[in-house]
């Protein structure tokens, strides 16, 4: 079994300010090494289940977070951008099975550093009607591959609303969310102590029956709720895009690819305002 694992930041063990997931400064650099530490527990516990090969997608900010030379050698990472499968690049290697490591709540969501894509620019992201974040979008994408999501990691709030989109997955709780920027959380080592077995019992799992992927279907439609009306003047500056109100429009798209691509031109284009 090819196993890809999707690691972001802010549903690590220990990370609940802003100012831990923001390059150049000290709280920065303690977290990224305990992100590599769970992307680390989450190779080693894929391997104990028996995975055959394991990439490792750098999947928050900018994508060069992880330290390289601190990820088991066994694993391939995949850093840096821009990607056109963005988070869940690694598809393309033909992997059966997906991982979502340090991941969080959507925007608008009561978990730690709560957010979908883009913190600045996007309050709401709907597709064909239902509300998702970034597990759920790039959880689609997968599935639109064939490629089903077997294991999560990250706050109660990030378990709760992705918990019944994918079938048969394993979720460990890193933390207990208290508020957007605090919480109860395990130390390090007890977080990837239980990474590493969650996952191993993933994979074990997703070898010995074929889990559904989760799949929406098309046409789609996609709805997006942006936090200024300038915001929304900008995006829609894009052809094909449907102004709704004065921060909301849609667009339409023949794939889950299609809504993910689009998404990040907005999202880069939404560094025009900062």
């Amino acid at each position: 079994m090819k196993v890809l694992i999707s690691t972001d930041i802010e549903g690590v063990a220990g990370v609940v300010d802003a100012q831990q997931v923001r390059t150049g400064n000290v709280e920065y650099e303690r977290a990224r090494q305990w992100m590599t530490a769970e992307a680390n527990a989450a190779v080693a516990g894929a391997f104990d289940g028996g995975a055959t090969e394991v990439y490792v997608n750098d999947s928050h900010g900018g994508f060069r977070n992880m330290i390289a030379s601190d990820i088991d050698a066994r694993a391939i990472l995949i850093s840096g951008k821009p990607r056109i499968y963005s988070m869940m690049t690694g598809l393309e290697f033909g992997v059966s099975a997906v991982a979502l490591v340090g991941h969080h709540s959507r925007a608008q969501g009561r978990g730690v550093l709560a957010h979908t894509i883009n913190s600045f620019a996007f309050a709401r992201v709907m597709v064909n009607g239902v509300e998702l974040g970034e597990p759920g979008l790039y959880g689609a994408l997968a599935g639109q591959a064939g490629v089903p999501v077997i294991f999560g990691s990250g706050d109660q709030y990030f378990i709760e609303e992705n918990k019944g989109l994918f079938d048969g997955a394993v979720w460990v709780e890193t933390k207990q969310a208290m508020g957007h920027a605090s919480a109860a959380t395990l130390t390090p080592q007890a977080a990837c102590a239980r990474i590493r077995e969650g996952m191993c019992s993933a994979v074990q799992a997703g070898m010995a029956q074929a889990l559904t992927p989760f799949v929406i279907g098309a046409p789609y439609e996609c709805q997006l709720q942006t936090n200024s009306p300038a915001l929304a003047d900008t995006f829609c500056v894009l052809p094909g895009t449907d102004r709704i109100d004065g921060v909301t429009l849609s667009f339409r798209a023949e794939s889950m690819e299609h809504v993910i691509r689009t998404l990040n031109v907005f999202s880069t284009m939404s560094v025009a305002l900062r």
